[in-house]
């Protein structure tokens, strides 16, 4: 079965989506900090393998999605929905993607379950920021509603992928894309607005020109299924 397209620098991408082996082969500088993706995926991590959950990477995945509604919760019971709290919540969350990334290539415990989980624990922060700053008016609402037409689109591409049998492979606008955003929802919690603003219009367009490559790709991408 084909995955969605994944985006971004932890470990659904470096060590699931990138290239495999980063457990095995010799472990530079720029293979452990993600910059080196060469290869095909880890065999771990494709499908039909077994999800292998009992992993350090994945106990980083689990820490990581047990934080989503402690950040709800904590960010929407305050004022004005910024403050130290949110803003640490939603880092430890956002750098902990990266921080899985690194466990899975200096352990090599690569997994199916990784691979699955990693890119919707990064959508849900996503989400999650979004809601947040969009109940307290912390970013261009306008700005929001296109970056969250932007997710449910690739959710739909993903989803017509998988149907026809095609894989939407990652691309870099996508993956440059992840921590602009990111940073410019960590940026609105602590009322730098210039620089979340600045760092969100920057972060939807790269998202956007990579959904247009994604749709040219699917075009173009034979269907493996009869």
């Amino acid at each position: 079965m084909a995955r969605p397209p994944v985006e971004g620098s932890g470990e659904g991408r470096s060590r699931e989506g990138g290239g495999p082996g980063e457990g095995r082969s010799r472990l530079t500088f720029r293979r452990l900090s993600g910059l080196d993706r060469s290869g095909p995926p880890p065999p771990e991590t494709l499908s039909g393998q077994p999800l292998r959950p009992w992993t350090v990477p994945n106990a980083i995945g689990f820490a990581r999605a047990a934080l989503l509604p402690v950040f709800l919760v904590v960010s929407l019971s305050s004022d004005d929905g910024t403050g130290t709290w949110p803003a640490l919540l939603f880092a430890l969350v956002a750098w902990g993607d990266y921080a899985d990334g690194i466990a899975a290539r200096v352990t090599g415990q690569y997994s199916r379950l990784g691979a699955l989980m990693d890119p919707v624990v990064d959508r849900l922060l996503v989400i999650c920021g979004v809601v947040v700053c969009w109940r307290f008016d912390l970013l261009p609402r306008w700005a929001l509603a296109v970056l969250i037409a932007r997710e449910l689109t690739i959710v739909a591409l993903a989803r017509i992928g998988l149907s026809r049998g095609r894989e939407l492979r990652i691309n870099w606008p996508g993956r440059l894309a992840v921590w602009p955003v990111m940073s410019a929802i960590f940026f609105a919690l602590v009322e730098l607005e210039a620089l979340a603003e600045a760092l969100l219009y920057g972060g939807l367009a790269l998202a956007l020109v990579a959904t247009a490559l994604y749709v040219r790709d699917g075009l173009r991408t034979p269907s493996t299924r009869a």
